[in-house]
């Protein structure tokens, strides 16, 4: 060992005493001639934690030394190394991939089996088949490597190595253990059993488990047999994966009552004790959107934040509006209340002098368009008369402005249809409905020989001003016909006939 490592290494080894890291200037002052000591002196990471994490490894079987037993803590990763380590944590070798030929090494080497299975996974990429074998690895394609193998968000990925060098920096083999054994509990696992149970608010709990669920356990005609619990609660929509955790999950509850004990059992066993927390979700505004729906907006300045910006499974379709809570729903020294899964919630609107009607979640509008603006539609049939002010009340939630004056809508404008498939159309709107006012809507298709056919909205499916239909009950378009268009209901109209033509 090089002297210069010698003195770095007696430093982080003496850290192994406490739980503190060595100051960064004197690691620096250390390792001023050795550009991979620079990386490590700008690590949070300690020793202990460090040490702790290759010794994990190395009995799983995932990190080896060298032939003298060195585990090169504090070298570079190569490349050739991240890819030998990527196969032993994940058990890649049990995925089949397509084939891959490295082109800058021979098939005996040591690592040529390990480097074309990450890169027929997608998982790593060569340069015109150049691998690059001893190049070494920086922090950002670490993360992106981990986050593709674990099938994980980056943002959580990138949350666990806050503490290690900088992205731009070439990522050690120590740093590089410690971010391995954070992904190996990150690992799903169909035995997951929860260890801590909270109420959040009226409609939320705050589940952490000892390993994440698998997806075929985070689905909701599974989940909400898996959980169950007493007093008549009920799960509302699937449990969801906190971004930056690595098994606490946001589960939405059919409304909790304020000092109540309930039990959990999952999978048949008990899991434990919680009380309904009973806390209200403060919304600021109720107001009208179409002749038959409102939406209630939550405002993040105000500490109010939707669960999609702040879940794993939506973080990378977020971009910069995704953060992370910590375990004290906290981000930037703010806390939070979660607004968790809309799925089967209702609120109660009342006209003045009028008889209460309840109106349900429009599916998949409560935070889209970069706005938190649940939308609520009237029963079947029902709208809203111009002029009468209503008021909007719930049991889940506060709202600070409730009353809204109800006013005449246009609706929107059918501007054209057309066919994308024997079972599917777009229907195209004169303008852009935003917020999914697609949502739960239909059209009718009317043959020349008067026989009808209905196409419903396909949730998520809308691009600016056109959604795709799909027609219901397995009925298929004919071919070589052309089809008239209208509207189910006044939620848009037609200022001339819609016409679609089959090819």
């Amino acid at each position: 060992m090089k002297p210069i490592m010698k003195k770095v290494f007696t430093l982080l080894a003496a850290t192994a005493i406490g739980a503190t890291t060595v100051p960064h200037t004197a690691l620096l002052a250390q390792a001023a001639s050795s550009p991979e000591k620079v990386a490590a002196a700008l690590s949070q990471l300690t020793n202990q934690e460090i040490q702790a994490a290759i010794a994990e490894l190395n009995k799983l079987g995932i990190m080896h030394g060298d032939a003298s037993g060195e585990m090169g803590t504090n070298r570079p990763l190569t490349r050739a190394e991240l890819a030998a380590l990527l196969v032993r944590e994940f058990g890649l070798d049990d995925q089949s991939a397509l084939p891959a030929t490295i082109a800058d090494a021979s098939p005996n080497a040591w690592f040529y089996a390990d480097t074309a299975k990450v890169v027929g996974l997608g998982i790593m990429q060569t340069d015109n088949g150049a691998f690059h074998p001893k190049g070494t690895v920086s922090g950002e394609e670490l993360a992106q490597t981990v986050s593709k193998a674990l099938k994980r968000d980056i943002k959580s990925v990138q949350h666990w190595m806050s503490s290690v060098a900088s992205p731009g920096n070439a990522i050690l083999r120590g740093e590089t253990a410690y971010v391995l054994q954070m992904a190996h509990k990150a690992l799903p696992s169909d035995h997951a059993k929860p260890t801590s149970i909270r109420s959040l608010n009226a409609i939320t709990l705050i589940v952490t488990f000892d390993k994440p669920l698998t997806t075929a356990n985070e689905a909701f005609d599974i989940a909400k047999t898996d959980f169950v619990f007493t007093h008549g609660l009920t799960l509302t929509n699937m449990p969801r994966l906190k971004t930056g955790s690595v098994a606490t999950y946001i589960v939405p509850t059919s409304v909790q009552q304020t000092g109540a004990t309930y039990d959990l059992a999952y999978k048949g066993q008990a899991a434990g004790s919680f009380v309904g927390k009973g806390t209200k979700i403060g919304m600021t505004e109720a107001r009208q959107v179409t002749n038959d729906t409102f939406e209630i907006e939550a405002l993040k300045a105000n500490g109010i934040v939707d669960y999609g910006y702040i879940i794993s499974a939506y973080s990378g379709g977020r971009g910069a509006n995704a953060f992370v809570l910590d375990d004290h729903e906290q981000a930037g020294g703010k806390t939070y209340q979660i607004i968790s899964s809309m799925q089967a919630r209702q609120v109660t609107v009342t006209p003045e002098g009028g008889s209460p009607m309840v109106a349900k979640y429009v599916p998949f509008t409560q935070s889209t368009d970069g706005k938190q603006e649940s939308k609520f539609r009237l029963p079947e049939g029902q709208v809203l008369t111009p002029g009468v002010t209503y008021t909007v009340t719930s049991d889940w939630a506060n709202l600070a402005h409730a009353t809204f004056v109800a006013k005449t809508v246009e609706p929107l404008e059918l501007a054209g249809a057309t066919a994308v498939s024997e079972t599917s159309i777009e229907v195209t709107l004169a303008q852009d409905p935003q917020d999914e006012l697609f949502s739960g809507r239909s059209v009718v298709l009317m043959a020349p020989n008067g026989d009808q056919t209905i196409a419903t909205y396909k949730y998520s499916s809308r691009k600016d001003a056109v959604g795709v239909f799909d027609l219901a009950n397995g009925a298929k378009l004919t071919k070589a016909t052309t089809y008239t268009v209208k509207p189910i209901g006044d939620w848009s109209k037609a200022s001339g006939v819609v016409s679609l033509k089959t090819q």
